[in-house]
């Protein structure tokens, strides 16, 4: 695919302190869980130092985001208590925004949690339920000035026209923080790989990740890990590296403007190396 902002705007988008050039380059979202039963690693970085450290090697790694989640949302995930979700995550956020000079995410549906989370100085509020899980999370996130990550998501898997319904759903997401006043400039979307779809559906999605251009808004692709690559190559999560930089690949070629990942040193690479052949032959062939 051809380099463009695709209609997004002036091709930045604004989160944080940052603001990202989404119209030439994907960036790299890294997957902090503070969770004990995360699909992939629950568990491992559910204490205050080891979700420390795991930040910092994220970062020096070439993390751009973290995304902080408290919750696991892996098909027939327990829901806990909004009280137990902000003391998993609240004080992670308040010490990573000390720590750390890069946008914070906070992977929630629950309006106290990410209300929270935004005092102790998150960024972005990265929503699996496009803000149709709360209605007050609209407003909430127009009132902080925060960014946002809407993600297309149901209850079933029931479609007729797949990706004309997934469009469809991500309009109304967006007429929800039109409404609520969330400029545009602050919102990226996502086709929800995982959640309300099956294994060919997702792999559909994956295919037609260029449709989601039509909102005009930047993409997030997340499938890390996730199961289409599991049933797919028939591997454990903790053999779908390969797999998941594949989806990366795609995801540049499709003009995504970030990546979700547990892995990011090797999609940094992988990122970096999909950009270089797609753009730098133009450097010596331009112009002849």
């Amino acid at each position: 695919m051809e380099n463009g902002n695709h209609g997004i705007g002036n091709g930045k988008v604004r989160i944080g302190n940052r603001e990202f050039d989404v119209a030439h380059h994907t960036y790299v979202m890294g997957i902090l869980n503070v969770t004990p039963d995360s699909f992939s690693d629950g568990g491992c970085y559910n204490t205050l130092e080891r979700a420390l450290a795991h930040a910092g090697r994220m970062v020096e790694e070439g993390a751009d985001i973290l995304d902080i989640g408290g919750e696991s949302t892996r098909p027939g995930h327990q829901q806990i208590s909004v009280e137990e979700e902000i003391e998993r995550t609240a004080p992670v956020v308040e010490r990573l925004r000390r720590e750390f000079d890069v946008p914070l995410s906070i992977d929630t549906y629950k309006v106290p949690v990410a209300a929270c989370a935004l005092k102790a100085g998150a960024d972005l509020v990265n929503d699996i339920w496009g803000l149709r899980y709360d209605p007050g999370m609209a407003a909430l996130i127009a009132g902080q000035d925060a960014a946002c990550c809407l993600m297309h998501n149901r209850d079933n898997t029931c479609y007729g026209n797949l990706m004309g319904e997934v469009l469809s759903d991500l309009r109304i997401t967006l007429g929800l923080a039109e409404e609520a006043g969330i400029p545009r400039e602050r919102i990226l979307v996502d086709p929800g790989v995982g959640f309300g779809k099956d294994y060919r559906q997702n792999l559909a999605v994956l295919a037609h990740l260029e449709q989601l251009h039509e909102l005009g808004v930047p993409i997030l692709l997340g499938a890390s890990r996730k199961s289409v690559i599991g049933l797919t190559l028939d591997l454990p999560v903790t053999e779908r590296l390969e797999g998941t930089l594949v989806t990366t690949v795609y995801a540049v070629q499709k003009g995504c403007a970030f990546v979700r990942v547990h892995d990011v040193k090797e999609h940094v690479r992988t990122i970096r190396m999909t950009e270089a052949i797609r753009d730098g032959w133009r450097e010596e062939y331009d112009g002849e």
